[in-house]
C-alpha cells in the first residue's frame, strides 16, 4: 500500500521563513513609518519659518542724505535698532588715536570682516567713508539700549555711547572701553549702494 505523505511541501516551508523575506518586509515597514512621521512634522516645522513681513525686513535701504556731520539715527533692522552716526572730525580722530592695548575687547566685530579683525577705528567704520559708522545699537552686556543717539543725550566718558542699566561707556567707534559688557557692538552687513545711500542685510 503506498504511503501517503501529509506533510506540506517543503519548499514552500523554506519560502515563508526566509530571513531574507523576511527583512526586506521590516524595511519596507520601517521606511513607511519615517515617511509618515515626516510627512506629519513638515507642516509644525514649516509653520516655524519666518512669514514674508519678517522676511522684507531682511536687507533694509537708508537714505543718508539728510544726516548732517555730528548727527545720528536709528534705524530697525530685523527687530534690533541700528545706530548711524556720522561722526566729526574729532571723533574719528579720537577713535583712531585709542591703542588696542587699551581695549577690552580687541576684536572688530564686524560681520563685513573676518572674526579676527582687530578693533582699529578703521574696522569699525564705512570703508572709505571713515566719519560713518554703522552698528547694532545693543548693548552687549544684557542687551538694553545704549543713550548717546539723540541730540543732548549722555554719551558717556568717552563720547560715544552710555548704557544706563549697568554702566558700560562706548567709544566713538562702539567699542567698549569700561563696565561690564565683554564685547564692542556688532556692525551688520552692509554696503553703501550709492554716496547717500546703505543697504543693511
Amino acid at each position: 500500500m503506498a504511503s501517503s505523505d501529509t506533510s506540506a511541501d517543503p519548499s514552500l516551508d523554506h519560502e515563508e521563513n526566509d530571513p531574507s523575506r523576511r527583512d526586506v518586509m521590516m524595511i519596507a515597514a520601517g521606511a513607511f513609518a519615517a515617511i509618515g512621521g515626516a510627512a506629519a512634522l513638515w507642516p509644525l516645522l514649516d509653520q516655524m519659518n519666518p512669514d514674508a513681513s519678517t522676511l522684507s525686513l531682511a536687507t533694509i535701504e537708508v537714505d543718508l542724505a539728510p544726516v548732517e556731520e555730528g548727527q545720528a539715527i536709528t534705524v530697525m533692522w530685523r527687530g534690533k535698532p541700528v545706530f548711524i552716526r556720522n561722526r566729526t572730525a574729532e571723533e574719528v580722530e579720537e577713535a583712531r588715536n585709542v591703542e588696542l592695548s587699551a581695549l577690552p575687547d580687541p576684536l572688530a566685530r564686524n560681520m563685513n570682516l573676518a572674526d579676527t579683525a582687530p578693533a582699529t577705528d578703521e574696522n569699525r567704520a564705512a570703508l572709505d567713508k571713515e566719519p560713518w559708522l554703522v552698528m547694532i545699537g545693543v548693548c552687549t552686556h544684557l542687551g538694553c539700549i545704549p543713550q548717546g543717539q539723540s541730540v543732548g543725550a549722555y554719551k558717556g566718558e568717552y563720547g560715544g555711547w552710555f548704557c544706563p542699566c549697568h554702566g558700560s561707556s562706548y567709544d566713538t567707534a562702539g567699542r567698549i572701553r569700561k563696565g561690564p559688557a565683554p564685547e564692542n557692538m556688532y556692525i551688520p552687513p552692509y554696503a553703501f549702494t550709492s554716496d547717500t545711500k546703505i543697504k543693511i542685510g
